[in-house]
């Protein structure tokens, strides 16, 4: 019996479904083995930024996985300006001072709009001046996930460098001579956006593994001649301390984490990626090889002294949504106990499981803190916007210890105040504050003060540091600010916490 075309027409037409047209109707791709099997190569940014349907008005995102040394961002909104874009919304997960370059499409209409953790250098300065007319909204790590899951952030085009990828859009950054480490930023884009660009340098034969971003999610691949340059991760926030004062902040730190009552075996911390933050991991990892106290797992930004933990034995497990430095990079590469995690799984108030919510201690720097405990990581003491939220407020609030480390006095200004400049991290969910001159314990915990006041920790009063910065530098001017509101300072949840207001010029 022959087959009966009429009769599968028939029954689709009364069912409403679709009818069949040929094997290679909806796949036509499928028809060339050459097109089947290259059809993600496209030879220039150029074609590649045609082919994803960009229009004016649309939102591009970028990660920031190689931090100061990232090539990425500039080249791509340079070829977008070229073929003559406007009013385009950028997402990047966070802007540092190689993207000054930015203000050039700001001021021409290229850009208008911005999501983005932080904002540094001149282009945070012309923001926090009021260069742009809307806007911009800082989020958290973990507030750019919830953002794009509710909708508020939709990505049209995301453009990812990788440091190495295959035709087929099989991408890492943990392997290839241009390895960044772990690429948790880029997979949360490379999951919501429409279309997805990968850049890399170094084109691996089909399939390259592991996948960070893998053949299911990307669009296109297109080789470049620069992705981004790795020694320039560890650079500026991401950097090792010879500072005194530094050194001396993070010995005090590390005793607070030791006599807080959550060291012992099996904790579990994130200790971030500055110079007093780093120097505490070294001076903490000192006291886990004396006492044998070992952590069963570390999280977040990873430099070379926690992988360096990893490797004695001291930390099980390391869960890595940014790799600082090229040690992390290549220990993600090369050791099964480091693995690779998204910015959901880091950090997202609303996922159905964030590593965050599994953290013992935390160890996060500062710009301001005052009297009620809220921190201030964005806007410096001149109300210019020079730091990140980053994962600042999602890992304090979830964290069973937050240790704030700053010092007393930043360039002659107290770091102690009574009021922030900006709140990013609300004073609920900090425990203690450390400075060179005493730590100050949030009332609300008492039995973490008293176990540091027994140790003969330099314990004091948030009210007292405060009087002390003054007392030493004088109490600082107001900034003079306008009434126009430049950006807006979104809670993880997505709640506004607060916003940031032109200095007046």
């Amino acid at each position: 019996m022959s087959y009966d075309k009429k009769r599968a027409q028939d029954y689709a037409a009364q069912h409403n479904l679709p009818e069949f047209e040929g094997v290679y109707a909806k796949s036509p791709q499928l028809a060339n083995t050459n097109q089947k099997y290259h059809r993600k190569l496209i030879p220039s940014l150029e074609e590649a930024i045609k082919a994803s349907g960009l229009k004016d008005g649309d939102t591009v995102s970028f990660h920031h996985a190689f931090r100061e040394g990232d090539k990425v961002v500039m080249q791509v909104m340079k070829t977008i300006a070229e073929m003559g874009f406007k009013n385009l919304t950028i997402a990047p997960s966070s802007l540092l001072n190689c993207h000054d370059g930015l203000l050039e499409y700001i001021r021409s209409g290229v850009i208008t709009k911005i999501f983005t953790s932080g904002l540094r250098g001149e282009l945070g300065e012309a923001i926090s001046n009021g260069v742009m007319d809307t806007p911009v909204q800082i989020h958290s790590h973990g507030g750019r996930v919830h953002l794009l899951q509710t909708g508020e952030l939709s990505i049209d085009v995301a453009f990812l460098g990788v440091a190495s990828a295959d035709e087929f859009g099989n991408a890492n950054g943990s392997h290839g001579a241009l390895s960044c480490g772990s690429l948790g930023y880029a997979k949360v884009d490379a999951q919501f956006a429409r279309y997805v660009v990968v850049l890399t340098q170094e084109l691996i034969d089909y399939p390259n593994y592991p996948t960070s971003l893998s053949q299911d999610q990307v669009d296109a691949v297109v080789t470049v001649d620069e992705v981004g340059d790795p020694s320039l991760i560890s650079v500026g926030a991401a950097r090792l301390t010879k500072n005194p004062r530094d050194l001396m902040l993070a010995r005090i730190a590390a005793s607070v984490i030791e006599n807080s009552g959550f060291f012992k075996s099996n904790f579990s911390l994130q200790t971030g990626s500055g110079g007093a933050a780093t120097a505490t991991t070294i001076f903490l990892g000192e006291k886990m090889v004396e006492k044998n106290i070992k952590a069963s797992f570390a999280l977040g930004g990873i430099t070379g002294p926690i992988v360096d933990l990893l490797n004695k034995g001291m930390i099980e497990a390391i869960a890595d949504v940014q790799s600082f430095d090229t040690v992390a990079a290549h220990s993600l590469r090369d050791n099964t106990a480091h693995t690779e995690i998204s910015a959901n799984e880091y950090a997202n108030a609303t996922s159905k499981g964030a590593f965050v919510d599994r953290v013992d201690v935390v160890l996060l720097s500062a710009l301001e803190v005052d009297t009620d405990f809220n921190v201030n990581v964005l806007t410096g003491s001149d109300g210019i916007m020079r730091g990140a939220s980053g994962g600042h407020c999602d890992v304090a609030a979830a964290a069973n210890l937050t240790v704030i480390v700053t010092p007393l006095l930043r360039a002659r200004m107290p770091c102690i105040v009574d009021s922030v400049n900006t709140v990013v991290t609300p004073g609920q969910t900090i425990d203690v504050v450390v400075t060179d001159h005493g730590i100050a314990v949030n009332p609300n915990n008492p039995d973490l003060e008293k176990r540091l006041r027994d140790a003969k920790l330099p314990v004091t009063t948030i009210e007292e540091l405060r009087d002390l910065a003054i007392a030493r530098a004088g109490k600082p001017d107001p900034i003079a600010y306008t009434d126009k509101v430049v950006a807006v300072v979104r809670y993880r949840d997505g709640s506004v916490m607060d916003v940031v207001r032109q200095v007046t010029p």
